[in-house]
């Protein structure tokens, strides 16, 4: 079939694997120890599908308070901040702020300002999700990569199939609703057919700045965002 595939890994794809990896349970140990909130790693990193360019994605799923203690704790944790952004895909999601530990983006930590609605949630299971014991455990889970590809792990790299048709399938294996995977698909599509989409809002923290001033000057200005994060 076209849109079935079994992908054997390299000696160095492996490798690749583990180096990713071990950024990733370094920083979710040190997040979880000082920030105690869950953490996970999502993407590439969980599915094990990884490439020399494939970002370490980090997520914390609450919200840490105040927001902006998470400058202190990774500095303290010696990681340097290139840059602070605020994203809200579209007006009715959870804005996130996310921070790019280093100027390629490689390494990035999100976290939501408000709780995630059961379908935000869903999108991280979507794309593979583990802990940080699932890391440590070598384990490595099924999800959808950014061409709408299921990535299933085989003990000697993984298999892809085509998501669309199999939506159902799909939803299964990953343990989502339905209507998370046909609303991902329509996302997904429409990015593959017209190019990268905008987002709602997408504004830079300015150095020097808190998250938190960030945050109410954007409140103050725009009456869905702070809808979003819960304000009158």
């Amino acid at each position: 079939m076209e849109d079935y595939r079994e992908v054997f890994y390299s000696r160095e794809r492996w490798q690749v694997l583990e180096e990713k990896r071990r950024k990733a349970i370094v920083l979710m140990e040190a997040l979880e120890r000082s920030l105690r909130l869950p953490v996970i790693t999502h993407g590439s990193v969980a599915r094990g599908d990884v490439r020399p360019d494939s970002d370490v994605d980090i997520v914390i799923l609450e919200t840490p308070r105040p927001p902006g203690i998470l400058d202190i704790v990774l500095e303290s944790l010696g990681y340097e901040v290139a840059k602070r952004v605020i994203v809200q895909a579209t007006p009715g999601y959870t804005p996130k702020v996310y921070y790019y530990l280093d100027w390629r983006e490689e390494v990035v930590v999100s976290y939501p300002l408000a709780r995630l609605k059961p379908r935000e949630r869903e999108f991280y299971r979507w794309g593979g999700e583990l802990d940080v014991e699932g890391l440590r455990g070598g384990l490595r889970v099924p999800g959808v990569n950014k061409e709408l590809k299921l990535v299933i792990p085989k003990p000697w790299g993984h298999i892809e199939l085509g998501v669309m048709g199999r939506e159902g399938y799909a939803a299964r294996i990953l343990g989502v609703s339905l209507e998370t995977v046909e609303e991902r698909v329509r996302v997904l599509s429409r990015r593959r057919r017209v190019g990268r989409t905008g987002v709602f809002l997408e504004v830079e923290v300015p150095p020097g700045s808190s998250v938190e001033e960030a945050v109410e000057r954007l409140a103050r200005v725009n009456k869905l965002f702070r809808r979003a994060i819960g304000l009158p």
